[in-house]
């Protein structure tokens, strides 16, 4: 009779299977199709892969149900399918194990979203994997295998869902940056301790890296708890774009000789995620076979603990900061977009009259509108290089990836430049490249937790960077909208996330002044409220009707109304100057919003706000 899972984990090794996907793209079984239809429709072929692990000499079979949840299928239009699938994964494997002694592991991934994006769409998160818990138990697996997930927080809430259906045994595995850290940037030490005192029975680490850096996981970050197995499933190294696809060219015998040392370290479940095949298991079945495991390892791949290093930040003066110079005197910061074109000139001259005038910061939007500028962060540094006017620099999620955004910012810190505006961004498709994609790895609060990681010296990976970056974040807030309490909801979560600073759309009701200082106080952090001269009756109309997050009231436009050419530009800023002293009664800070090039209106009203002329 088969015994426990736990029981034989406590006897001895056990060799798990491999990467199911990787052998159906082999084989040309997703072309075109999902792994879930290829469930509901050829069962067989899944089984088959089973049998070729099981005779490979995999000992648990993990079913194919990483992502057959409620959200996940959604997209598919299964969501209602999600017992009938997860029925057909353990069925498969449990007919690929008759009559042989196998256990079978209920793969169950992350949601598929990230937590806090979950969270703020009121995702029904427990009873998301409660019911595919469920189903895969009440279908016969072994254990639940809680698998690749990068936070945390979510595998406690994955844990903590199993735990109300099911009593099996729950294997909780992380996926690990090369420094022993989550894609959050927590220690192994520190995620293991935190899924144990949750009630893990089983812990692991799969995915992301080889079998290499893995063992540097178990060897040097990861504690020991007596009679708590570990459960190791590395990738087969990294993968190659070859001929269209992603492919794995580790081979099957460094894959067991690594297997080999991860035994040695004490794990006691080894099989494989992304790219382990047959061959790699068989290969492994047998070097665990004629391994002597009495033997200490020889592992040494891993540097100190991220968390016990310690960083030391160059002495150096640096000019105050937007939080400083607020504290002492009214903050000015002025608006103007990097031009369209090659040539900077224009902003140069702007950049110098607003310094002239009195603003303390020039801000520099990130292509707004999805319109097509020069690079804002190259445009900031010319600024400063230039005319001493320091820049806030606007960072959108649309246009960069993940990878890019930090090396953006990488590459900032190393300017000097200091100061980021972290915003989601307009669409592409709004803009004036409409063959042009929008990225979207993040979003503003996303951003903001990724630079609060780089002030703490990491990657938004967990990566040492080995000294920490300096940023001052901000964040945006509409107060143009009919529900104002959304927004602030909103604002709570980026204040939450790391932003030390608010700068919001510009306003035309003196009414919103306060309003806006009413729904921030509680925040304890400066908020600059956009204040933006109008040019005439047309440019008035057009911001109305046409541009996102803007509002101008019946009377402003009435006032705006026929007038053009210097007639409009003295009533608008006439408007802004009202606008401006009424800010000022209720903040110490201000945001300048540069009409189209007209820098001539901000660099008036700057100067009017400085010398105390409002």
């Amino acid at each position: 009779m088969k015994s426990n899972i736990l029981e034989r984990l406590q006897s001895g090794i056990l060799i798990g299977d491999g990467a199911m996907g990787t052998l159906l793209h082999e084989r040309g079984l997703l072309l075109d199709r999902s792994s879930e239809e290829l469930l509901l429709t050829h069962p067989e072929l899944i089984r088959k892969v089973h049998e070729d692990y099981l005779d490979a000499g995999a000992q648990v079979l993990e079913t194919n149900s990483f992502g057959i949840n409620r959200l996940k299928l959604a997209r598919r239009g299964l969501e209602n399918r999600v017992a009938e699938i997860n029925l057909a994964a353990v069925q498969a494997a449990l007919a690929a194990a008759k009559g042989r002694e196998a256990w079978i592991a209920g793969s169950v991934g992350p949601l598929g979203v990230r937590l806090e994006e979950a969270r703020a769409q009121d995702l029904p998160i427990a009873e998301i994997f409660q019911e595919q818990i469920a189903a895969l138990t009440h279908a016969g697996v072994d254990f639940i295998f809680l698998e690749t997930f990068t936070d945390v927080e979510e595998a406690k809430l994955a844990l903590a869902a199993a735990r109300q259906v099911s009593k099996l045994p729950v294997l909780c595995s992380l996926s690990f940056t090369e420094d022993g850290l989550t894609h959050g940037g927590v220690t192994a030490e520190q995620a293991f301790t935190d899924l144990k005192q949750a009630g893990a029975d089983m812990l692991g680490a799969n995915c992301s890296v080889g079998p290499r850096n893995l063992c540097s996981v178990f060897a040097h970050h990861a504690p020991r708890f007596k009679n708590l197995p570990y459960a190791a499933y590395p990738n087969a190294g990294r993968p190659q774009f070859v001929d269209g696809r992603y492919s794995y060219f580790t081979t099957p015998e460094y894959f067991a000789d690594w297997g080999v040392e991860l035994a040695r370290l004490g794990v006691r479940l080894i099989g494989g995620c992304c790219g382990t095949k047959p061959e790699h298991i068989a290969a492994l079945h047998d070097a665990l076979k004629t391994a002597d495991l009495s033997k200490s390892a020889t592992v040494s791949v891993a540097l100190e603990p991220a968390a016990k290093r310690k960083t030391k930040t160059p002495e150096e003066k640096h000019p105050p900061t937007v939080l400083e110079i607020i504290k002492k005197r009214t903050l000015i910061v002025t608006e103007f977009d990097s031009p369209k074109t090659l040539m900077l000139d224009t902003m140069l001259r702007a950049a110098k009259a607003l310094k002239e005038s009195g603003t303390d910061f020039i801000t520099v939007a990130d292509n707004s509108l999805a319109i097509l500028r020069m690079n804002c962060v190259s445009a900031s540094h010319l600024v400063e290089r230039e005319t001493g006017l320091r820049a806030i620099v606007h960072m959108a999620c649309r246009d960069r990836n993940l990878i890019g955004t930090q090396s953006e910012l990488m590459g900032m810190d190393a300017l000097g430049l200091d100061h980021v505006l972290a915003l989601t961004g307009d669409p592409s498709k709004v803009g004036d490249s409409p063959g042009a994609t929008s990225v979207y790895d993040l979003n503003s609060i996303s951003l903001l937790e990724g630079i609060r990681m780089m002030n703490a010296g990491r990657t938004f990976t967990g990566r040492d960077l080995k000294r920490p970056a300096r940023f001052v974040s901000g964040c945006s807030f509409n107060p143009n909208v009919k529900n104002i309490e959304v927004q602030v909801k909103r604002l709570e979560r980026k204040v939450a996330a790391g932003a030390q600073f608010v700068m919001t759309q510009p306003i035309f009701d003196a009414k919103l002044a306060k309003l806006t200082r009413d729904v921030t106080k509680e925040f304890g952090i400066p908020v600059l409220v956009g204040v933006m001269p109008l040019l005439n009756s047309r440019n008035t109309e057009f911001l109305h009707n046409e541009v996102p997050g803007i509002v101008i009231p019946d009377d402003v436009r009435a006032r705006m109304r026929g007038k053009e050419g210097d007639a409009g530009i003295a009533e608008g800023l006439a408007v802004a100057k009202e606008m401006a002293a009424e800010i000022l009664q209720h903040f110490k800070g201000i945001y300048l919003i540069t009409p189209l090039v007209k820098f001539e209106t901000t660099v008036a009203l700057s100067g009017a706000i400085r010398s105390g002329k409002l």
